[in-house]
């Protein structure tokens, strides 16, 4: 029996995709580096520590990684107050109402900043729903580094046997995959070119999910 629900947040809950890339690509001109679109793709489910780690890697960029993080900190929340239009993905809300009224555990594991995190959430009224709140910045790696999902299980009320995530992004699924959590892969239309094809289940829409289909889930078709 499925008790815990970890969700995902950039793609799952809330499209802050076109916030982020104009924040990133704002920066990137500021910084007169050329970033491919299959480069930042590729960074799809990174921190912004981790991303700004590997573009140091890659470009000749002498500012202090914190220094980067701050700035695009700084662009990015000015953008997100700004963008009135800005809203919860469909159906999301609902699901995650239902699955709290039917008493499951409902955590975030987010590769954004606990600021960010904070933000969306208060704006979106959401931490009435969500036991804990986990974000990537407390992580050294990045998904697919499964840390921060085994983090997110071991908050769980039930085993992780009895956890499942639900991921947008490549990296998403690989770090359930390698977190051995059953994990749920959501197309979502604002993440283009992801792999899900790891993932133990993919759906193309949150009215597909409702609090009887998640409790059926049987854990062990991992192991199919």
């Amino acid at each position: 029996m499925i008790q815990t629900v970890i969700f995902d947040m950039d793609g799952v809950i809330v499209d802050t995709e076109l916030v982020h890339r104009y924040a990133y690509f704002k920066q990137f001109g500021e910084l007169n580096i050329t970033v491919t679109e299959a480069m930042y793709t590729s960074f799809t489910g990174y921190s912004t520590r981790n991303t700004f780690q590997k573009l140091k890697e890659h470009f000749d960029i002498d500012q202090d990684g914190e220094d980067l993080i701050l700035r695009k900190r700084t662009i990015f929340n000015d953008a997100f107050d700004s963008k009135e239009d800005l809203d919860l993905l469909e159906g999301v809300k609902t699901l995650i109402q239902d699955l709290h009224q039917n008493g499951m555990q409902l955590i975030v594991a987010s590769s954004a900043s606990k600021v960010t995190i904070d933000r969306v959430f208060t704006r979106f009224d959401l931490h009435q729903y969500f036991t804990h709140i986990v974000s990537g910045e407390d992580f050294p790696k990045s998904k697919p580094n499964p840390a921060i999902f085994e983090h997110a299980a071991s908050l769980s009320i039930a085993p992780k046997e009895n956890c499942i995530v639900i991921e947008d992004s490549t990296n998403g699924v690989r770090a359930a995959n390698a977190a051995n959590i059953f994990c749920i892969g959501y197309n979502s239309e604002h993440s283009k070119d992801q792999d899900l094809s790891t993932a133990d289940l993919v759906i193309n829409h949150f009215e597909e999910l409702n609090f009887e289909k998640v409790n059926c889930i049987d854990s062990k078709l991992r192991n199919n």
